[in-house]
């Protein structure tokens, strides 16, 4: 059997196993803006002895010589594994690299962040699993916000649907040892790819040749999108304050002027609605206009720029944004002898690079699916732990992290029998106390106590069954 290496060929794969144990075949995959990169690779080997488990979770390189200089790095784990065949006595493998961010895909929890912005958030819950290969180019302020309840939900959901709450995205950069991940709020985040600052277009079919990667295929559309968008929302503490807010962009196309509404919009501020609807208006219009196109081009990278050249189009020769690309990379046969030829084709999705993205927000907030009971806490010295408003902190059954004090919650509002203008009932629910909780709208992050209930600890005022007949209130105030 002849001996089979990558060393001088254009393509090549660095896996936990000794150099030259797998070589590469191919690798389809593809990546995009908010998106977590999927790249499967075929490789062959003709060993017999490869232990799966050697490389399940551990990191892979595929490292490609571009045809203008330099190097491509395609960095992930892998996720997933397997022998798929075997020809002419060489075993065929098929693995699939995710990136670390995908990780979290396979953890979930229950817990609070209270006092914390969104990107102080993100940083916690990364760091927290032990990454740190993340990057924030982020050019908004973040104010820290009061709580943010994670419910019955993975790491990744979580914090993939808090950055389409705000406006933040991400993409990656690979490099020869890491993917680093780019969490980002502007188009001025983003720059060329080394080398490919200008893409030629030459199209399919021409019969005179150039020497250099381009484009091929070249197509654009546009899609009606909503025109305005508005949003309300009410503050109890300022319940006169008027929320509602409004953001609008004409396109010049007919039935442009579509409105979407939403409530509530989870703020309490105006500023922040008006940030909200600019950032909802952004995603909507981020699908408007979308570029299309293909070709050999080796440094085509999603959150990368490039400038088009060359299409017979002359408004169409400016400066793109790569949201989303799509690879296959595929190498000649090792048994047959070949020189190590490769070939490269990408297919690839852009926006003019100064319309600002916004990720679509395909993460679901978990609904809380009726009431729950939590118990009543606060400082050990005091019997009850009470605001100007009557609210109570708690201490929610799910939540593990608490410690039962007056920093498990944030205050959470209590329904009385009667509530006037200074005028009407007040029984403050006392440490230690169970109490019936329900969710405004469903969502976790709101929190109010409906109603009261015994418990072992905290029996009835008189014994039951015996005293069945009485009803009425007992005080120890």
């Amino acid at each position: 059997m002849v001996v089979i290496s990558h060393d001088n060929r254009a393509v090549r794969v660095d896996t936990a196993l000794p150099s030259n144990e797998l070589l590469f075949k191919s690798l389809n995959g593809q990546d995009g803006l908010s998106t977590l990169f999927d790249y499967q690779l075929d490789l062959v080997t003709d060993s017999a002895s490869i232990d799966l488990n050697d490389l399940l979770g551990t990191e892979m390189l595929v490292s490609v010589d571009l045809v203008r200089g330099g190097e491509r790095y395609f960095h992930g784990h892998v996720s997933h594994c397997a022998l798929i065949g075997s020809d002419n006595g060489y075993l065929h493998y098929q693995f699939s690299l995710k990136p670390w961010f995908w990780f979290l895909t396979r953890t979930s929890d229950c817990r609070i962040f209270q006092q914390m912005s969104v990107p102080d958030i993100i940083e916690k819950v990364f760091r927290d699993e032990g990454f740190t290969d993340f990057e924030l180019r982020l050019t908004s302020t973040y104010e820290a916000r009061e709580y943010f309840v994670q419910y019955q939900e993975t790491d990744f959901n979580f914090v993939s649907r808090l950055m389409e709450e705000v406006g933040i995205y991400y993409y990656f950069i690979h490099s020869s040892d890491s993917h680093m991940m780019i969490l980002c709020d502007s188009f001025c985040a983003h720059e060329p790819y080394e080398g490919y600052e200008n893409v030629r277009y030459h199209e399919a079919g021409n019969e005179l040749s150039i020497d250099e990667d381009h484009i091929d295929t070249w197509g654009f559309e546009r899609q009606l999108q909503p025109g305005k968008i508005a949003s309300q929302d009410y503050c109890f503490k300022d319940p006169k304050a008027d929320l509602l807010v409004g953001h609008q962009l004409d396109k010049g196309h007919a039935r442009s002027d579509y409105e979407v509404y939403e409530y509530p919009g989870s703020y309490r501020k105006r500023a922040d609605g008006e940030s909200l609807v600019k950032n909802r208006l952004e995603e909507s219009h981020a699908q408007f206009e979308v570029f299309s196109g293909s070709g050999d081009v080796n440094g085509l990278c999603s959150g990368f720029l490039f400038s088009l050249t060359d299409n017979i189009l002359s408004e169409q020769n400016r400066e793109y944004l790569v949201r989303d690309a799509s690879y296959k990379i595929t190498m000649d046969d090792y048994t047959s002898g070949g020189d190590g030829v490769f070939d490269f084709k990408s297919t690839f999705h852009a926006i003019i690079s100064d319309q600002q993205f916004r990720a679509a927000r395909t993460s679901p907030k978990p609904c809380v699916q009726g009431p729950q009971t939590a118990k009543v806490v606060g400082p050990c010295t005091e019997e009850i732990w009470t605001d100007e408003f009557g609210r109570v902190k708690l201490q929610f059954h799910w939540d593990r992290y608490g410690s039962s004090d007056e920093n498990s919650s944030c205050w959470v509002r209590v329904s009385q029998v009667w509530a006037g203008s200074g005028w009407g009932a007040m029984h403050i629910p006392r440490i230690g106390q169970e109490v019936i909780v329900e969710c405004l709208e469903g969502d976790p992050d709101r929190p109010i106590v409906t109603g009261r209930v015994y418990n072992g600890d905290n029996p009835v005022p008189y014994k039951l069954p015996e005293n069945k007949t009485q009803s009425g209130i007992k005080s120890r105030s």
